[in-house]
């Protein structure tokens, strides 16, 4: 009768399992859990927001600024700059990291792994930048929250650090899809932005992890669309040369936006300045325009359907790129993607306007130009047109945009690549014109953890042992002779298990006869001193990935490592050896 053998369905199991390139169903478990956690979060936020708002906005409306007096929504932005100066620059610099920028260095430099204090100041600062009056949006809190989130979920399962990235890459996709209740734009956004990558085994659990956040926002907030947009269409093809033209200066203003918020006379300015220039800017402009104060998605929305005047379309184009831009290069955590929508969106009104007096009565809707514009400056700004694209088709469920949207934002993303010397708003250190998530070996190697390629055939073993313990460490096939050494500050070394044996089938050196006797002892051998390979080590955690793996074998210049096991000093374990080579030939496989 053939054996049946339960799955392993403990925690330990688990963690196995999610060490290897294969892990497609757990990895969808996590995805699962995590679109439900960052789901849960972002109504909180959202929550946050609204019951703010009730304090002193029109209705409780927190996008309500034009109805505060000039006065109020004047100070508002002051008020919010101080709060933000004092709670948050008493703090170190590290802990000011926040939003899309500070995921992507964790995921880069840090496998995925999020401290709790950032996390914990996102909240309050996503709120306070928001209410507050300053050109922010709530995206890149949401984004930070969801991905660190779920990143802390793996941390607390003891998950290995490959499982940490697609968990950092899940909790993006649900952050996106919870704000805008776009799954799909959220799914190519966490690929495209924050992965850098597309792979099967990633898209699935980011899949579910953003159909979940978009379920549980649903539930709260409904499933209507997060713009009332209007039925439009390009119409006459001859549309097309001008819709070039309306790509071109978008692009423009993306390659401006990006060179002011990383601008370094900005930086270089003392903080109380800094400060001080976002706070009377914003001020200034909100006295006579509200409609550039917080995301702007009512504004947004107005310019969809035609509504608003040209000089709030001018003022939405040039000073809240500006202001927004400003900001970011005082070193104040906002969010730049819903900014970035509403100025994208002005602009292509005011193309679309400039466009119907040029050619009157055969020129497309402006807001079929706002709406281009819209997509065509958010792609422009992160260097993610498809990202751009889907979020264009699920914000305006008119799948007739997609053709004149492909070229618009195709053409944007060029002229702020080419033409204005920007890449992707995210991405600030390259090496060889290529972020380090970029780099196809760093990425193949983050896929997978050190227990899916570590020799585990191995025995532990003091220097000095006689004949007969070396036979008996060899009984169980070994592949590595782990020796122990004296003291810590010496390097622990590994014997080829085949050069032990080896030497053992010589002939052992005769004792003389005065060393014969009942109290006679056997000659004990050195495993220092026998001919073979031997490797010097240098530890690792059992939850590290090739890619800490590989890194780690060249800062300490050792061929080898051997892997921990425990998280307590005393209590550690060694689990296996991984080699240069094993690495090597993964890759090798793999490629």
């Amino acid at each position: 009768m053939p054996r049946f053998s339960l799955p392993d369905l403990s925690l330990e199991g688990f963690r196995q399992r999610l060490a290897s390139v294969d892990a497609l169903p757990q990895l969808c478990v996590l995805g699962v859990v995590s679109g439900l956690i960052t789901g849960g979060f972002m109504v909180g936020f959202r929550l946050l927001l609204d019951l703010g708002a009730l304090a002193y906005m029109p209705g409780g409306d927190p996008e309500a600024f034009e109805g505060l007096s000039p006065l109020v929504r004047s100070v508002l932005p002051i008020l919010a700059v101080v709060v933000v100066g004092v709670f948050l620059w008493r703090q170190p610099e590290k802990a000011r990291k926040l939003g899309v920028g500070h995921v992507m260095e964790r995921l880069t430099h840090h496998q995925g792994r999020f401290p709790l204090r950032n996390w914990l100041n996102q909240w309050w600062v996503g709120v306070v930048t928001v209410l507050g009056g300053l050109s922010a949006g709530r995206e890149g809190p949401a984004i930070h929250l969801g991905a660190a989130a779920s990143s802390g979920l793996g941390q607390q399962l003891r998950l290995p650090h490959n499982s940490l990235r697609v968990l950092v890459a899940c909790g993006t996709a649900a952050g996106i899809s919870a704000s805008f209740n776009t799954p799909i734009a959220g799914v190519i956004f966490a690929m495209e932005v924050v992965m850098m990558e597309y792979t099967i085994a990633g898209f699935m659990p980011v899949i579910l992890a953003s159909t979940m956040g978009a379920l549980v926002a649903q539930l709260v907030y409904g499933s209507e669309p997060a713009f009332q947009v209007p039925t439009v269409s390009l119409g006459s093809l001859s549309n097309l040369p001008w819709l070039v033209i309306t790509a071109l200066v978008i692009g423009l203003l993306a390659g401006l936006f990006i060179h002011v918020a990383r601008s370094e006379w900005v930086k270089r300015l003392p903080v109380w300045l800094r400060l001080g220039l976002v706070a009377v800017a914003t001020a200034a402009v909100a006295w006579w325009y509200p409609e550039v104060q917080g995301i702007g998605y009512d504004s947004l929305s107005a310019t969809l359907t035609g509504d608003l005047a040209v000089d709030v379309l001018l003022a939405l184009v040039v000073a809240k790129l500006l202001l927004t831009a400003i900001t970011v290069a005082s070193g104040i955590p906002i969010g730049i993607i819903g900014p970035v929508l509403v100025v994208g969106a002005a602009a292509g009104g005011l193309m679309g306007l400039f466009g119907s007096w040029i050619w009157p009565g055969r020129g497309a809707d402006p807001g079929f130009y706002a709406m281009l514009g819209m997509a065509a400056m958010m792609g422009a700004v992160l260097q993610a047109p498809l990202a751009a694209l889907m979020a264009l088709l699920e914000l305006t469920h008119n799948p007739n945009i997609i053709l004149p949207g492909m070229l618009a934002v195709v053409v944007s993303c060029l002229t702020s690549r080419q033409l204005c010397r920007c890449d992707g708003f995210f991405i600030s250190a390259t090496r060889h014109g290529l972020h380090p998530l970029q780099q196809p070996l760093m990425q193949a190697l983050s896929r997978v953890s050190v227990p899916a390629v570590m020799e585990r055939s191995l025995e532990r073993t003091p220097r000095m042992v006689t004949r007969e313990r070396a036979r008996a460490l060899l009984t169980r096939n070994p592949v590595w002779i782990l020796i122990e050494r004296s003291s810590d500050d010496k390097p622990t070394l590994a014997l080829k298990a085949a050069d032990l044996a080896r030497w053992l089938m010589e002939p052992a050196p005769q004792r003389r006869t005065d060393e014969e006797g009942p109290e006679a002892k056997e000659p004990l051998i050195d495993l220092l001193e026998i001919p073979g390979l031997r490797l010097e080590l240098a530890p690792i955690h059992l939850q590290a990935t090739l890619t800490e793996a590989f890194e780690r074998l060249n800062d300490q210049a050792v061929d080898a490592l051997y892997v921990e096991h425990g998280n307590r000093p005393k209590q550690k374990r060694i689990s296996g050896i991984i080699t240069r080579g094993a690495i090597e030939r993964y890759y090798s496989l793999k490629d």
